[in-house]
């Protein structure tokens, strides 16, 4: 585990990690772009209200403008406004096709829009959210022109043998006289899709009176019916209204829903009727080039004129030069199906998609316009709930002789500075993230080489030193002048320090051997000389101790030379084809006359092994082996010898019961002097080769040895394991 986490957060990973603090960089260029973001709002709010204020300006000390023609100002929700229309209208083509953009001047009406009717004055229609209307009332050549778009989820006209013209969907219009005095009802309650057939009724729906100058065209749609028609402006009084009745039941023929635009048919609760003051109209026209939605306002917050529209009123005109358009290929598949994607997901996308609410409504509401009709200029940001686009807002007051007669209204989307926001933010990821891409990999390759120069270095100190410790390489000095290049050379320094300590070391026991010889054959030699002598009994035992001493330090001399001269043979010895199980059979039979108090048990196979190799140096193998068996072995207990091919390769084990061997010394007991011989318990002198030497003929052989604890009882198997021999 240690060593995953070594490789993982090694030096490549580090650098990269560090390098992930250059984000801090596109994080302070997000933030410059949001401040500037906030310093372009504060610029365009400065420029709508100057727009605002300019118009106002221009509208200021002209209360004609507001007070034109024999009608009474709008003042009330109630009250209709009358749009100019420059073009004839067809009132038979089918739709409202060619009524165009006059219809988004259109008032929605519906079920909060309820009507006490005559029939009932008691019962307010007001309970049914299925019947619901748009109307629009424009003038043109002396003829007031109205529309109306209907929903209604289920039609019932009239019966073609009815009388009444209250028992099916009608639309009824009221008005009051051209002498103020008199109410008039008409109702259009027609048998199906067809031209309106209008009746003058009086207020119980009797006595219907047929009126051909009303004129106009009924006919279906998807969502219910539309209605288009038209008045003469002569059959006008000060006050106008429509109501739309709805019956659903076609058997008990009941007026379930009554929506209009009054609530009492009264000449109090009629609206009035608002004409249009064309010299507005040529005023605001000359504005109608700033990117903006102007609208004036009177003192009711009746929109009096719009020029313009919400979804196309940017402020920003940002057009995409050609220089900014990508062509590379590669970077187009990059930018649209990666990186936009990305953005999608990160920056806000504003959509031209969306519809004002406040806009679609015949008067305006706002802090802003409350604020210019008390004379205070003021500006505001609004946001629509279900696009969160937000919408700039700026109101002037328009002034006549210190009174305010009405407010300019300028509005704007911030569509167009949340594009340039999301473009820079763009530009600047993209800049960003190929400087980061670049900067990373420059660092990754740097991390690279440098690691790859430390595993170089790393590499060559684990090949000076072989299994044994012994060692057996150099490092070769780098000759880069940075630190690693420094390090390489100071191992390389001392590692030929170490080997010619490490030679010197070596040869210490066989020039040990070779200097210790001659004295110990002098002595040896002079107590064989004081031994034919007559001695004293004191003298002869002296001279026993002696003797002893003199071998036992012969023994030390010819253990400590052994491994150096095996070494020497093994380099110049020549395999050959040998039977296996054959010498080990030969060597046991041998042991057993060496080693009368061991027993040993046999597990040869009937089939011959051969390996390819030195029967002498596997004769000298199992000598060793079985040595340090019996020297462990408990009394009266077995040494196993076994011996079979397995695939191919040879394996070889002795086993023995006794004391089990350490744990940290199961691999160190097979190098150069080591020994965990209990000092009491060493018969003869004992220095740790005789299973490094084994080790030396395994791996002679190509073979490996290792030695493990029994499971089946206390005592410990060495197991050696050598390649097959094949032809």
């Amino acid at each position: 585990m240690k060593q995953v986490l070594k490789n993982v957060f090694g030096i490549r990973f580090k650098l990269v990690f560090l390098s992930s603090f250059l984000l801090v960089i596109p994080l302070l260029g997000y933030q410059y772009i949001l401040e500037m973001e906030e310093y372009l709002q504060r610029g365009q709010e400065q420029t709508v209200l100057g727009t605002a204020q300019a118009l106002a300006t221009a509208l200021n000390e002209r209360p004609e403008l507001f007070n034109e023609g024999s009608y009474s100002p709008a003042r009330r929700s109630e009250d209709l406004y009358v749009y100019p229309i420059f073009s004839p209208l067809a009132l038979d083509d089918g739709s409202l096709i060619d009524w165009g953009d006059y219809q988004k001047y259109e008032v929605s009406f519906d079920y909060r829009n309820y009507l006490r009717t005559p029939l009932n004055p008691a019962r307010y229609y007001g309970n049914d959210d299925s019947i619901r209307f748009q109307n629009m009332v424009g003038e043109y050549d002396g003829s007031l022109y109205a529309y109306f778009k209907v929903e209604d989820d289920s039609l019932v006209y009239r019966n073609k043998e009815a009388l009444s013209l209250f028992r099916s969907d009608f639309l009824q219009i009221t008005m009051l006289s051209k002498n103020g005095t008199n109410i008039s009802n008409y109702v259009i309650a027609p048998y199906g899709p067809e031209p309106i057939y209008p009746f003058q009724v009086d207020d119980d729906y009797s006595n219907p009176s047929y009126e051909q100058r009303i004129t106009g065209q009924w006919y279906e749609v998807d969502a219910g019916y539309e209605v288009e028609l038209q008045i003469p402006m002569q059959m006008l009084g000060d006050r106008l209204g429509f109501a739309i009745f709805d019956v659903d039941d076609t058997d008990e023929r009941s007026i379930t829903t009554a929506v209009s635009t009054y609530r009492i048919p009264d000449a109090e609760s009629l609206g009035s009727l608002r004409l249009p003051t064309p010299e507005i109209d040529r005023i605001v026209a000359g504005m109608n080039h700033n990117n903006s939605r102007i609208q004036v306002v009177d003192l009711s917050g009746r929109v009096l004129l719009t020029v313009g529209d919400i979804q196309s009123a940017t402020g920003l005109e940002l057009a995409r030069g050609l220089s900014e358009i990508p062509e590379n290929k590669y970077w187009l598949y990059i930018q649209r199906g990666i990186l936009d994607p990305l953005y999608s997901q990160i920056l806000s996308k504003p959509s031209s998609d969306f519809i004002d609410e406040l806009y679609s409504d015949v008067t305006r509401e706002g802090a802003h316009i409350n604020s210019a009709l008390q004379g205070e200029p003021l500006t505001q940001f609004r946001t629509l709930a279900d696009t969160k686009t937000r919408i700039l807002e700026a109101a002037h007051p328009i002034l006549a002789e210190g009174e305010v007669m009405g407010a300019v209204v300028v509005d704007q989307n911030m569509n167009g500075l949340r594009t340039f926001r999301n473009q820079a933010l763009e530009q600047l990821f993209n800049t960003m993230l190929a400087v980061m891409l670049i900067v990373a990999l420059g660092l990754f390759l740097f991390a690279s080489r440098i690691s790859s120069r430390i595993r170089f270095l790393r590499n060559q100190a684990e090949s000076i030193i072989d299994d044994v410790g012994r060692v057996q390489n150099t490092i070769v000095p780098s000759r880069s002048g940075d630190e690693i290049g420094d390090l390489s050379r100071s191992f390389s320094s001392i590692v030929e320090r170490l080997t010619q300590y490490t030679n010197y070391l070596e040869n210490m026991s066989s020039r040990l051997s070779h200097e210790l010889r001659t004295p110990v054959t002098v002595v040896r030699s002079s107590l064989e000389n004081l031994s034919m002598q007559d001695n004293g009994k004191e003298s002869t035992v002296y001279l026993e101790r002696a003797e002893e001493g003199i071998g036992r330090l012969n023994l030390i001399l010819t253990n400590m030379s052994e491994a150096t001269r095996l070494e020497q043979m093994l380099q110049t010895s020549e395999k050959e084809k040998i039977e296996l199980n054959k010498v080990v059979n030969g060597c046991v039979e041998g042991y057993k006359l060496v080693y009368p108090e061991s027993c040993f048990e046999v597990d040869f196979p009937s089939y011959p092994i051969y390996l390819n190799g030195v029967p002498e140096y596997i004769a000298q193998l199992l000598d060793k082996l079985v040595a340090n068996a019996v020297e462990f072995s408990s009394i009266g207990q077995p040494i196993i010898v076994y011996c079979q091919a397995l695939r191919d390769h040879a394996v070889l084990k002795i086993s023995n019961s006794g004391p089990f061997l350490p744990e940290e010394m199961k691999q160190r007991i097979f190098d150069s002097m080591i020994s965990v011989r209990p000092q009491e318990k060493q018969k003869q002198p004992h220095l740790g080769m005789g299973l490094h030497i084994a080790r030396l003929i395994t791996d002679f052989h190509g073979g490996q040895i290792r030695a493990d604890n029994r499971k089946d009882r206390e005592g410990v198997t060495i197991t050696v394991v050598m390649p097959l021999y094949y032809n």
